[in-house]
């Protein structure tokens, strides 16, 4: 009987296939790099197998023993399958702009989740990576992979996934799209293919903000790839261009490839897409671009294949009638969109913004560099608010705005029906509104009496 002893057996060999519809422009041959079809349904199920496999050669994994590891979830759950497999411990650690489906995926699978906050530095003892160091401390017998550093994971790419795209594509392959996250995929992929031909293109497809297309590694919503460092895993010199791609780009790739060509892909699925379309656009017709899909989309069917959800970050616009896009183009620009402030800072320099700028308030951040992301916005501070503990307390203008900060204003998406803005409005004075998942502007309850006002003039 042809029966696999082990679903390790069965990683590796993914099938190829022709994005026909959505390369329909395109004079070149745009194919796509199935590895969803891995027993964990991504390509990370390579890595995790090769590291582990390492690990118990080298002496580093003990039997019974404990595998840590910082994750967005794919190689969480190729490293849970191979200690199904195996008789080891997981435990993973995760940011929280993680989708709900992949923490629940990786509990499925009996391991252990530590969800720790996006909007931190790396070296912040509560990232993710500190995290993961801290608990490989404290859990005996404990073996961390780090796909960041560990050589097993470009290694394996080069042994076998590089390969398998050089047979199927009968070397006819031109250019190599993928995204980069430890950067293990591109590197052993790339190097191979430069070594059957140097003249093969190899594409890095980042998220904008991302380090490796000269970002700050600030936080972007699109998930399992870009970084906010550059790992030991990832060689630069092997990439011959790198593509930013925005979250807005990737989602709308992630859907236009699942509903045109039935193929359910993810977000960085899509940031791999929309880079092998930019490439395609100027490719000749002997071209033939493979780009790599690392996982599906069903760990994201509550985030970029929910509308609700779309809508509600400003990815879409809503059906029908007016919506706080129009209130926005119709807002005067007698006062900035956005008036920031670090935490860190004085409320005095709150103070002196909300006086010298004339708004009613000022917004938290982490960051204070445009564009923002959705989770570095942490408070708000008010003008009535900050005046009332001010007439207390004389000393309040030398705290910290953190101590004196009041909750995120409500958030709505650009594309959001001007009845959404109205309710939001009922609760609080302004809103926050989100365009691509970046907060663009405030609105005030002023701000949408005069545009319905507008609308309603002889």
């Amino acid at each position: 009987m042809d029966v696999a002893d082990s679903p390790l057996e069965l990683i590796g060999n993914t099938p190829l296939v022709r994005l026909r519809r959505v390369g329909a422009g395109l004079a070149c041959d745009l194919i796509a790099k199935l590895e969803s079809v891995n027993p964990g349904g991504s390509v990370k199920d390579r890595p995790a197998v090769a590291m582990i496999d390492a690990a118990e050669r080298d002496g580093l994994l003990k039997p019974g023993g404990t595998i840590v590891e910082p994750t967005s979830g794919n190689t969480g759950v190729g490293l849970a399958i191979v200690a199904a497999q195996r008789g080891y411990r997981c435990v993973f650690v995760m940011s929280d702009k993680m989708s709900e489906e992949k923490v629940a995926l990786l509990r499925a699978y009996g391991a252990e989740v530590v969800v720790c906050p996006t909007a931190v530095a790396p070296e912040d003892p509560a990232s993710y990576y500190s995290t993961a160091e801290r608990l490989v401390r404290e859990i005996p017998d404990a073996f961390r992979p780090d796909q960041y550093s560990n050589p097993a994971n470009p290694e394996v790419h080069y042994r076998t996934t590089g390969p398998e795209i050089w047979r199927q594509t009968a070397g006819r392959i031109t250019h190599f799209v993928a995204g980069v996250g430890t950067g293990g995929t591109i590197t052993g992929i790339g190097r191979y293919l430069k070594e059957q031909n140097p003249s093969v293109q190899i594409v890095a497809a980042d998220p904008e903000g991302s380090v490796y297309s000269g970002g700050t590694g600030r936080p972007y919503m699109v998930e399992g790839v870009g970084e906010d460092f550059w790992p030991t895993t990832f060689d630069p010199t092997v990439v011959d261009l790198t593509i930013a791609v925005t979250d807005a780009e990737s989602f709308a790739a992630a859907r236009r490839v699942t509903r045109e060509e039935g193929l359910l892909i993810g977000g960085s699925c899509g940031t791999a897409v929309h880079a092998a379309l930019v490439v395609g656009a100027d490719a000749g017709a002997d071209a033939v671009i493979v780009v790599l899909l690392p996982d599906s989309g069903r760990n994201y069917l509550s985030k970029i294949f929910d509308d609700r959800w779309m809508t509600d970050y400003g990815f879409l616009r809503a059906a029908e009638g007016p919506c706080a896009g129009d209130v926005v183009e119709a807002k005067s620009g007698a006062i900035a969109d956005l008036v920031l402030v670090a935490p860190t800072e004085t409320a005095r320099r709150a103070s002196e913004l909300i006086r010298e700028l004339g708004v009613s308030q000022v917004i938290v951040s982490v960051s204070t560099e445009l564009p923002l992301a959705e989770k570095e916005v942490v408070g708000t501070v008010h003008e009535l608010e900050l005046m009332e503990r001010l007439f207390a307390d004389p000393q309040v203008l030398d705290q910290p705005v953190a101590a004196i900060m009041g909750p995120r204003l409500p958030m709505v998406g650009i594309g959001e029906p001007v009845s959404r803005l109205v309710q939001s409005l009922e609760v609080a004075s302004a809103v926050l509104v989100l365009d691509g998942g970046h907060p663009v502007t405030v609105l005030s309850r002023s701000d949408v009496l005069a545009f319905l006002g507008a609308r309603t003039e002889p």
